[in-house]
């Protein structure tokens, strides 16, 4: 009771600790990020053959979160714990693997300390408070599934849905919104993209998102409220909008090449999560 006496009191040294934390949970979030996505694809080649009845093959190591144990992807040398520091190791190997010399994605660093400052952002928002902790789930959820989307096109119901159901129950309180709000927000935030998606596919034959899309925006909607979906919306597809006619114009994405929209859509909900709203809406 002593710390949390002291650290709701004292603003700054919350931000300090809660930056920390989320550099440790970075860490965590790359782990996340590397293999969620390979445990995804082993878990259904493994359905498919069942439902096949084709016979068990020899397949590459089972991946979890807690193994193997951390390695180098380039040769595969153990990485020792104090190689293994948020931010500070990538910066003293000066990007590179100290068991190789080949170099280490930024990917890793910028996860770290992305993580770190959404964390001392939520403690400076919120303070010490039980919305502090949600906040935090929240922001790093929205992070790990942001970035997976961006390298595989790929939003996992294993944090879409928990996110989602998560949203509804904080929210039976009305920690982050009045419960009603909270169910109507899920069910719009599926229904609003679901409905776009059917319609872009009726005029055109093609499917313009993917289903982790309205699952991501029905867990915001969960969460916020349906009087956040508006701007979520408006904000996501604004950014997305530059952001792909950027990355066109500058030879980064092909013609016809699909670009992830759920990077956006969390985007967006950091900055809901984050930045004091007015009623309607309104950046403060």
């Amino acid at each position: 009771m002593v710390l949390v006496d002291y650290l709701a009191a004292s603003p700054a040294v919350l931000a300090a600790c809660c930056f920390l934390l989320g550099l440790a949970l970075g860490s965590f979030l790359n782990v996340v990020i590397l293999r969620l996505p390979v445990m995804l694809e082993q878990g259904w080649r493994e359905e498919a053959r069942m439902v096949l009845s084709h016979p068990q093959q020899v397949e590459d190591e089972r991946v979890t979160l807690a193994r193997p144990a951390s390695r180098c992807p380039h040769c595969g040398t153990a990485i020792p714990p104090w190689r293994n520091i948020p931010v500070l190791s990538w910066v003293l190997l000066r990007g590179r693997a100290a068991c190789c010399g080949k170099p280490i994605s930024v990917q890793y660093p910028l996860v770290e300390l992305a993580a770190g400052l959404l964390a001392m952002a939520c403690a400076l928002r919120f303070g010490m408070s039980w919305e502090l902790a949600a906040a935090l789930v929240v922001a790093m959820s929205l992070l790990a599934a942001g970035v997976i989307d961006w390298n595989t096109q790929l939003l996992p119901d294993n944090i879409t849905l928990p996110l989602m159901w998560l949203g509804l129950l904080v929210n039976v309180g009305g920690l982050f919104a009045p419960l009603a709000d909270a169910v109507i927000g899920a069910a719009a935030g599926y229904m609003v993209l679901w409905t776009v998606f059917m319609a872009f596919k009726l005029l055109t034959g093609k499917e313009g998102m993917g289903f982790g899309d309205f699952k991501l925006l029905a867990a915001l909607g969960a969460w916020f409220g349906w009087p956040a979906l508006p701007m979520l919306l408006l904000l996501s597809s604004a950014v997305g909008a530059v952001v792909g006619i950027a990355m066109r114009m500058s030879g980064q994405l092909a013609a016809g090449h699909p670009m992830p929209f759920g990077p956006f859509i969390a985007g967006a909900g950091l900055v809901w999560l984050l930045v004091p709203m007015a009623p309607g809406g309104v950046l403060l």
